[in-house]
């Protein structure tokens, strides 16, 4: 009785309170919600019931693990390849989020403390409309008479974007990679502002007064001081746009089309369409995987930049 309330005294502390909130927030919404599809994925399938995993029988305890799906994805070049467009697309997207916001942030961090909330709010704006309808208003925007597609026919971008095979025809600029990845990039561009404006906002400017001092020029002095200084935001927002595009599947259905197959789309045909859920709770837990690595990396280098700092 009283090891166990040392034990409550000890939840409840104050600092073990704090710090166990978001690991309790992670068991509940991540590995609980993981595990239950990895048993799934290694589970037989009798019409809708899953045969157990472990079974007791006549005092004997029986584990049956079924590996053919995951042996299958390996087996089969549509995963593959899936896995590799998701992985190409996400990184298109990033790289051009991290290319328009980059400016934008720095423009918002450089600018008058008066005017900040305002542009911080422009950023937040499209939050405040649904995340479906902002997607589907790109459909009309890019279709044959579409102002963006009329405008982009105009001044000849089509011709360029044909040339890049990121359209299929002159002024078709639905149901295709681009489509797909303007899309995306729309959709997480705030996702990579933001990270960049906090940190951008909290650098010591005297740094650049100080290699202006020195004879750098304004442009040295960016690449030397700024970049590097505001690496933790960069990978902050490339994380925060790279993971949610692999597993994106509402932009793709609706803006991509056959030559932009996504894991998002693949995951979803399995499920409703081959009504196949071991097999697609399988492509579910090598995609949990994929995304599990960026965020190690990401983890690993905010210990290192922790520990120099000490």
């Amino acid at each position: 009785m009283n090891t166990l309330r040392k034990l409550v005294a000890w939840l409840l502390r104050g600092r073990t309170a704090v710090i166990g909130v978001p690991y309790l927030w992670l068991l509940a919404f991540f590995l609980l919600p993981f595990l239950i599809v990895f048993r799934i994925s290694v589970s037989e399938m009798e019409g809708v019931v899953f045969k157990d995993v472990l079974t007791l029988t006549d005092g004997v305890l029986a584990l049956t693990v079924k590996l053919s799906n995951y042996v299958f994805i390996t087996q089969d070049d549509l995963y593959f390849k899936t896995y590799l467009s998701s992985i190409r697309y996400a990184a298109i997207t990033t790289l051009l989020c991290l290319v328009i916001g980059y400016p934008f942030a720095y423009f918002m961090a450089r600018a008058k403390a008066t005017i900040q909330p305002a542009l911080l709010m422009l950023v937040m704006l499209p939050f405040w409309t649904s995340f479906l309808l902002r997607v589907y208003a790109w459909k009309g925007l890019l279709t044959e008479h579409g102002w963006v597609s009329e405008l982009l026919i105009a001044l000849k971008v089509d011709h360029v974007l044909l040339a890049m095979g990121v359209i299929p025809a002159l002024g078709k600029f639905m149901n295709s990679p681009f489509s797909l990845v303007l899309g995306m990039v729309y959709t997480y561009l705030p996702f990579m502002i933001l990270p960049l404006y906090g940190n951008l906002a909290k650098m010591d400017l005297r740094l650049l007064e100080a290699a202006a001092d020195l004879g750098a020029t304004p442009w040295t002095a960016f690449w030397k001081v700024t970049v590097p200084l505001s690496k933790a935001g960069i990978i902050a927002g490339s994380m925060l746009v790279f993971i949610p595009c692999i597993g994106e599947f509402v932009i793709p259905e609706l803006l991509g089309g056959p030559q932009t197959l996504m894991i998002g789309r693949v995951l979803w045909d399995e499920f409703f369409s081959n009504n196949d859920w071991p097999m697609a709770s399988s492509v579910a837990v090598v995609m949990i995987l994929l995304i599990i690595v960026p965020l190690a990396i990401f983890n690993r280098y905010q210990a290192q930049a922790q520990e120099q700092r000490r």
